[in-house]
């Protein structure tokens, strides 16, 4: 009886023993989870992005040939034929119209028949003057008959050398009844018909040379000046991955009086095929030689005395504390010229209430 009771004790000792080890490792065990699990401080962060201390500006222009010209008959007529069509590409001394040769051919026979007579007329005015002077010579004629064959002969001699002119002239003005072009090129308008009368020197046919293409654009005046210095560059609509350096040629005297903004022409010296006449180009200028500057919320700048400093957090969650040179400060956020790397997470707001031991954790927004 006395050994079973002291046997119940033992179990009862056992028992309390194992319950409370088993309470004793629960216990452990939630904490090491509840530590575990313990959330980091939740921060906003912002990302390190350098750029142009001075944005770049762009602006929307038309590619244009550097020279256009509109070609015109020299001589009046009537179109017979119009030989090209707008978008065609001409070469050199290729017929672009014609006009009716009638009257003109008609004006050259008259010319050469006055050249005709004219050199017979000289012809019986210098045997005249040669007579006169052989009769002088043997004084059987008078100074005033020898002056007289002269002054005819002379006369005579002007006649010929303007009937050789006019000979030229005509012959020149037939050549002009076919209108070539001067250079290669295409053409983008036509301003005649056949059947259609036209003056000398009216605008008929445009030619716009394929040699050099620009890009036109409206420079405001605050940006004059980076026009002239800075670095431009265009793109066009339809490939805007490909980029074509440009280069300031002219600039308008005086502003559009409606847009209060400079007519800039920009040559494209890079130009490939692909640069068609009439398409929509971008044109971006930028300073040249410009510095690259970050530009932060003033809320995340932290500074205890020792210079301005940025919490940088990275991807476990743990934040360092880095010094940074700042370039200026604006009411909202700070220009940041060195310290940072290109896409640092720095953390934005709250920096006053960090310690760089703890953890951190990275939200989009702190509301609850």
């Amino acid at each position: 009886m006395f050994a079973r009771s002291v046997l119940s004790s033992y179990y009862r000792l056992l028992t309390g023993a194992a319950l409370a080890f088993a309470v004793f490792a629960l216990t452990g065990c939630n904490e090491k989870v509840a530590e575990k699990t313990e959330p980091g401080r939740p921060v906003l962060v912002a990302t390190v992005h350098y750029e142009a201390e001075t944005p770049e500006r762009s602006f929307v222009g038309t590619v244009k040939p550097r020279i256009e010209a509109d070609m015109g008959f020299r001589v009046a007529g009537k179109v017979a034929k119009r030989l090209v069509e707008v978008g065609q590409t001409v070469d050199v001394d290729q017929p672009l119209a014609t006009l009716d040769e009638v009257d003109l051919k008609l004006q050259a026979e008259q010319a050469e028949a006055e050249l005709r007579a004219s050199t017979g007329v000289l012809a019986q005015a210098a045997a005249a003057e040669q007579r006169a002077i052989d009769l002088k010579a043997k004084g059987w004629a008078t100074d005033a008959s020898l002056d007289s064959a002269k002054a005819a002969a002379d006369e005579a001699r002007a006649r010929l050398n303007r009937a050789e002119r006019s000979v030229e002239l005509t012959r020149n003005s037939l050549s002009y009844a076919t209108l070539v072009a001067d250079t290669k090129g295409v053409v983008t308008a036509t301003m005649i018909e056949p059947g259609q009368v036209v003056a000398a020197g009216q605008a008929s046919i445009r030619v716009a040379r394929l040699g050099e293409k620009e890009a036109v654009v409206a420079i405001p005046e605050t940006l004059l000046s980076r026009a002239r210095s800075g670095v431009a560059t265009v793109t066009l609509w339809s490939d805007a991955k490909k980029t074509y350096a440009a280069k300031l040629r002219e600039v308008a005297p005086q502003a559009d009086p409606a847009t209060r903004t400079y007519l800039a022409k920009f040559s494209l010296p890079e130009a490939d095929d692909a640069v068609s006449l009439g398409m929509t180009a971008t044109l971006t200028l930028a300073d040249r030689n410009t510095e690259r500057v970050a530009k932060l919320p003033l809320s995340a700048l932290y500074d205890q005395g020792s210079g301005p400093s940025l919490y940088i957090v990275d991807d476990k969650g743990d934040i360092a504390l880095k010094p940074v040179k700042v370039k200026a400060y604006a009411s909202d956020c700070v220009t940041i010229a060195s310290g940072v790397d290109e896409g640092d997470k720095v953390v934005a707001l709250g920096v006053q209430k960090l310690d760089p031991a703890q953890k951190v954790r990275v939200v989009s927004s702190l509301a609850f």
